[in-house]
């Protein structure tokens, strides 16, 4: 990481395992689930959970294990019972198609109530899921919108060609591969320059875009910071390091 970027994300590792990281001057924890913890407004985000994914395919004849809302829904959880955050924005695909809604469990459906319950619960809409959040809202809690502020930061299911400070967007789904004990590895990741970021998809089933595909490494001017997923710690990986 050059010394340019290591001054504008003044990274530090958090005892969470996570990485706290400033962005837009905002200061965020990069979360070892994919999620984003913005601390002065106490908001955690979370983008393209692609709930009910596994029914999607299964209704195509396509047979996934029917695990997967209740797999998400269960490190969603984990994530509020830690932080207890005033709000909760969803960036996005946060279901997988227009019919996710219908599909779901009366149990899961009852589990994102008890889990709005007494905080702002925000859908931002997705390429995926926005006919299913506007068919869908006498069942579901919470308010959807299409982008909001928070402080100094925009948040957006897709990002947004050109410089964009303070975008914080998903859809992408970045993903980076690294060299380690002798053989590539694979993991979601954050990317950031500092001034803007993209989160890795949070759900069960979902998969990666490499942060070296112009989709993404366009979209930024100088090489940024890969913050690639592990077991207990988030690693802050330097744009050269990346295979």
């Amino acid at each position: 990481m050059n010394a340019a970027l290591r001054n504008l994300l003044s990274p530090a590792r958090c005892p969470s395992g996570g990485l706290r990281v400033h962005i837009e001057g905002e200061p965020c924890v990069l979360r070892c689930s994919g999620a984003l913890w913005v601390l002065n407004h106490r908001t955690l985000i979370a983008a393209d959970l692609h709930l009910e994914k596994g029914s999607a395919f299964a209704a195509r004849g396509q047979m996934l294990p029917p695990y997967d809302s209740r797999a998400t829904l269960d490190r969603l959880e984990a994530e509020i019972e830690a932080l207890s955050p005033a709000a909760v924005v969803l960036l996005g695909d946060s279901f997988h198609d227009s019919r996710s809604v219908g599909r779901m469990a009366s149990d899961d459906k009852a589990r994102l109530d008890r889990l709005a319950a007494g905080r702002d619960w925000i859908w931002l809409e997705g390429n995926h899921d926005i006919a299913a959040l506007a068919g869908a809202m006498d069942d579901l809690v919470g308010e959807v919108v299409e982008t909001m502020a928070l402080g100094s930061l925009r948040l957006i299911h897709e990002p947004q060609p050109g410089v964009q400070p303070g975008e914080i967007a998903g859809h992408l789904h970045p993903a980076a591969r690294v060299a380690a004990h002798g053989r590539g590895v694979r993991r979601p990741c954050f990317v950031t320059d500092g001034r803007r970021a993209i989160l890795p998809a949070f759900g069960a089933f979902t998969g990666g875009l490499d942060v070296r595909d112009p989709a993404i490494a366009g979209l930024f001017e100088e090489p940024p910071m890969a913050a690639a997923l592990g077991r207990d710690r988030v690693h802050a990986l330097a744009w050269e390091a990346l295979r």
